[in-house]
């Protein structure tokens, strides 16, 4: 009886939380990433104080129920409900006023807090990275230009782009049981700040939108086709609506907040997913012997690009320090141009985009590389390392197929 009680009190919950994220979204136009439930739950437009109250009530119910008493799933669905409905008053506040500094944010908002690097900790990779560079000059010279080299001509870019999601699909497909019908479309898009996004529709369709503002390097094929396709954003919906909505009948599942704890959930594991389908070598020899020449790049120098691109990689977390200076009114926008394109090692043009997801998606920057290390420390820690690959996968599909917060992955 207790169990039907608090089943009963969840599900009452899970249709409150649905309708005030849609309230939350005719505040503000990015909220709603994905909704693809009933119409009927859709309310006219409220006051941000009416929704907080609300919010404050449903959070309150649920702290009542007993997690004890719940089984592993359920216990996880409670723990998100009640996580991502604070989340939601935070969102609530920021809308009407309160500021709060860029770590307060990303922890309201996303259940973590980024590490704080210095820029003596980029001097030293950019150290190592130059060594590896050929030619003269300032490192992000010398890393522009050999990029350069690597752009995929526009004539091309569909033809790598889809040899790279038929890849990542038929990888994913030999580890995971894709939902029957799954599918998605894409489009290339211009005048965005940012270089590709997942529209999920529900009924396991997505629309995947590419960037073309700016030029495209190679690697950016499997990047785009694994992050927002297989295994990422595309696998990661399909699986939450196969297992949750339709399995479970868990309809808060049908609604997602994009400034909210799951962001990191899903950020993380698309990042990650682009290792777990082309890990190490594997990637390489791909690129060697399909997309570099497809591009109208020698296969030969796919070893030396992604050696350098490793290096590359080790700077990722620049952009969280650009964005945490930005936005906590440390530094202008150009001084943010200035140190994304020293330590970020991005072009004029494309740090200028840079700080354009500043002010449209602020703290959301942390959800691409420490949700990806998040990730990866809770799948190796739980024994799913690179020369484990079954289990590597399993806990992967787990993690993606269940309700998650980042403050459970630690």
């Amino acid at each position: 009886m207790k169990q039907n009680t608090t089943s009963a009190a969840l599900t009452r919950l899970s249709e409150a939380y649905i309708r005030l994220v849609l309230l939350v979204g005719g505040h503000d136009g990015d909220y709603v990433d994905a909704y693809y439930g009933p119409d009927s739950l859709k309310e006219e437009k409220l006051p941000l104080e009416t929704i907080r109250k609300r919010a404050a009530g449903a959070i309150a119910e649920l702290k009542m129920l007993s997690p004890t008493r719940m089984d592993g799933m359920v216990r996880l669905r409670h723990m998100y409900l009640l996580r991502q409905l604070q989340s939601l008053v935070a969102r609530v506040d920021l809308l009407g006023g309160k500021t709060m500094t860029f770590d307060e944010e990303s922890q309201s908002l996303y259940d973590a807090t980024a590490p704080t690097h210095t820029e003596e900790h980029f001097k030293e990779i950019l150290a190592e990275l130059g060594s590896a560079l050929p030619g003269k000059g300032s490192v992000p010279e010398r890393f522009e230009a050999y990029r350069t080299g690597f752009v995929v001509p526009p004539d091309k870019l569909d033809r790598v782009f889809t040899a790279a999601v038929e890849e990542s699909r038929k990888r994913t497909a030999a580890r995971i049981t894709l939902p029957e019908g799954e599918n998605f479309t894409v489009e290339y898009v211009t005048g965005k700040s940012w270089s590709g996004y997942n529209w999920f529709k529900g009924n396991l369709h997505s629309l995947i939108q590419v960037n073309t503002d700016l030029p495209i390097t190679v690697d950016r094929a499997v990047d785009l086709a694994s992050h927002e396709g297989y295994p990422g954003h595309h696998v990661y919906n399909s699986l939450l609506e196969t297992h949750l909505v339709r399995g479970r009948k868990w309809m808060e599942f049908t609604v997602y907040p994009l400034f909210s704890p799951q962001s990191l959930i899903a950020e993380g594991t698309a990042n990650f997913g682009i290792d777990m389908a082309f890990p190490g070598e594997e990637r390489v020899e791909f690129e060697r012997e399909v997309l570099f020449p497809l591009a109208g790049f020698p296969g030969s120098g796919a070893a030396e690009y992604y050696r350098i691109h490793g290096l590359f990689l080790k700077l990722a977390y620049a952009g969280n320090e650009a964005a945490r200076k930005y936005l906590d009114g440390e530094c202008t926008r150009e001084n943010a141009v200035e140190y994304l394109m020293s330590y970020a090692l991005m072009s004029r043009d494309r740090a200028l985009q840079r700080t354009m997801f500043f002010d449209k998606y602020r703290s959301y920057v942390i959800n691409y590389n420490l949700g990806q290390d998040m990730v990866k420390r809770y799948i190796e820690s739980a024994g799913g390392v690179p020369r484990k690959p079954d289990l590597r996968w399993k806990i992967f599909e787990e993690l993606i197929s269940s309700p998650r917060l980042p403050s459970g992955l630690l």
